[in-house]
């Protein structure tokens, strides 16, 4: 297996507009950004911290302007200016050579919040994608992505389900998301939203993928594909399904509740790490060396 030179970091969001909107969530009017703590770590595992070049790219956005300068305006208080917005609206503008071009030369990009299926529609199978794949796979190349952004790293995505109907068969929707990081499946907004169960579907009809269920203001920073360490101020979960005793999910009609045995939760604070493929927990850097 080839092991990726590049590094993901993939954050829970803190904005309504992250994913699509539940019926029970009211999106609110503010664009608010997660802590500058996780921006900062962004900015750290780029080669050239604030001289580096980020490309923002604001595709699963409905409001892309004000999302782009949201960002260029968070990322300058950090004293990092060399920032640019990419309005990437449809998958015709995948053909812009300007765009190719500033992919090829950034340091790294930043998906933002909107509506992950948006993502997968306008990129899947474009030139700029395979870039995007090229780069991460060969150099020290650094993608990021919020709510989102975020759920659409993975090769399995969820693009729908509401939490409060969840654990009934056929509520969670999966489709194929970007495919940066294989056997996983993200989901954002994930305390806030109650989207335990929404995961829990989704891991009992895939068990094969880890689920990660990602706080506001907290994300992953995954590097060689597989190690996973926890930033940010709040929770992550942790679903492995590998060791499911029994599920009815392959026999029961649609709309009735679920049954799952033995699914293995964790749950992961700043500084704590997870190795994907080993499916083992750790509780710091220390104990990963050990």
């Amino acid at each position: 297996m080839e092991i990726p030179k590049g590094k993901l970091i993939s954050v829970g969001g803190n904005e309504d507009k992250g994913t699509d909107i539940e019926k029970n969530f009211e999106p609110k009017n503010y664009l608010n950004f997660f802590e500058f703590g996780i921006l900062k770590r962004i900015l750290k595992e780029l080669t050239n911290d604030k001289e580096s070049r980020i490309e923002v790219i604001t595709s699963a956005s409905m409001i892309p302007e004000e999302v782009g300068e949201n960002y260029i305006d968070a990322f300058a208080k950090l004293g990092a200016t060399n920032i640019g917005v990419m309005h990437i609206k449809k998958r015709e503008d995948c053909l812009n050579q300007e765009y190719i071009d500033r992919i090829k030369n950034c340091d790294g990009v930043m998906f933002t919040g909107g509506n992950q299926l948006r993502l997968s529609m306008i990129f899947g199978g474009t030139e700029i994608l395979n870039i995007l794949h090229e780069r991460y796979m060969h150099e020290n190349f650094l993608i990021a992505g919020t709510s989102a952004g975020a759920m659409a790293m993975s090769n399995t995505m969820i693009y729908q389900g509401s939490s409060t109907e969840s654990l009934l068969k056929g509520e969670v929707k999966i489709t194929t998301g970007l495919g940066f990081l294989h056997n996983v499946i993200i989901d954002s907004h994930f305390v806030k939203r109650g989207r335990f169960g929404r995961l829990a579907q989704a891991v009992a009809g895939n068990p094969g993928c880890i689920g990660i269920g990602l706080g506001e203001d907290t994300g992953v920073l995954v590097t060689q594909g597989n190690n996973m360490e926890a930033i940010g101020s709040g929770l992550i979960l942790i679903f492995d399904g590998h060791n499911i005793k029994h599920s009815n999910i392959a026999d029961v009609e649609e709309g009735t509740p679920l049954s799952i045995e033995n699914m293995i939760v964790h749950v992961m604070a700043k500084g704590n790490h997870y190795h994907i493929r080993q499916r083992k927990f750790y509780s710091d850097h220390a104990a990963v060396n050990a």
